[in-house]
Parts: structure tokens; sequence; C-alpha cells
């Protein structure tokens, strides 16, 4: 790789000028925008086509902002909310009060989520079954699945952060 840089700061391929296309360079603020389109619900297609490249080359140079397509909202809602904190704790007031409207967001989301899942109180609880030694461990399988799955998602959003 060439260390000249052109006017935007971007790095110059080798082979620049000569015949043929020349090779895609995935910087730093391609990579911002890819995710903020993905946050966005943007198509792989309609990405490849904002940043000038075909989708192999989309799903070539940027594979790992793509794997994380399901994460991308929740990276965007949580910079949003660090810098309406940074702002807010420098003293900026239109900054608080953002920051209070994304808590209250935030807590009304979380509220919801909880209602969904909660058994409703008119259901009359069904008389346990009883299951066997073979549907006790499917459903213990099935449990540990869940559990390893949240725990990584956990991680994933904590190293997201970081």
């Amino acid at each position: 790789m060439s260390t000249n840089f052109d006017l935007l700061g971007d790095p110059i391929p080798d082979g620049w000028g000569k015949r043929g296309r020349p090779p895609h360079v995935a910087t730093e603020k391609n990579r911002n925008k890819v995710m903020l389109l993905l946050a966005m619900g943007w198509t792989n297609s309609r990405i490849a086509s904002a940043l000038g490249i075909t989708q192999p080359t989309l799903r070539k140079n940027y594979f790992q902002e793509l794997r994380s397509r399901d994460l991308a909202r929740d990276r965007l809602e949580a910079a949003r909310l660090d810098l309406a904190w940074d702002l807010a704790k420098a003293g900026n007031v239109g900054a608080m009060r953002e920051f209070a409207k994304l808590m209250e967001r935030n807590d009304r989301m979380e509220l919801e989520r909880e209602l969904a899942t909660a058994p409703k109180r008119d259901e009359k609880a069904a008389p346990a079954e009883r299951v066997g030694k073979k549907v006790m461990d499917e459903m213990r399988a099935l449990d540990a699945d869940a559990s390893l799955m949240s725990e990584l998602e956990l991680e994933a959003k904590q190293n997201a952060h970081h």
C-alpha cells in the first residue's frame, strides 16, 4: 500500500491511475457510514450503491459491519446517548433535556418488553403436566442455549461500548 494520500486524506492504493478499476479502500468513515445505514435498515444493495461499489466488494470489505446488522440500531442509540450525556455533563442545558427524553424513551421500551413477556393475570394457571426425562432434557438444553445467547449478546454490547 502506498503512503501517499489524496486531498480527502484517504490512502491512494497501489496501481492508481493504471488500467482497470482501482481496489476499494475501506476507510473508517466508510465503516461508520455502513453502520449508520445498517441502523437505518438499508439493504446491502442500497448501501453498496451509496458507496459506489458492488455488493461483493461491500461483503468483502465490510464483513464485520454486515455481521452485526442486528446490533447496528443499538450501537447508534448508544452513541446518541453517550454524546448527549457528554454534552449534558459539560453543562449544555439542551443536551440535558434531550438526555432526559432519551432516558424516558428507554424506560418505556423496557417496560413494554417486560409487559409483553409477563403472563396475563386473567389466564388461569393450567395444571402442571407431568413430563418425562426426555422432555425435561430438551427443555434444559433450550434453556442453556437461551442463557448462552443472552450472555453472548451482553458481551457483544459491552464490547461495542469499548
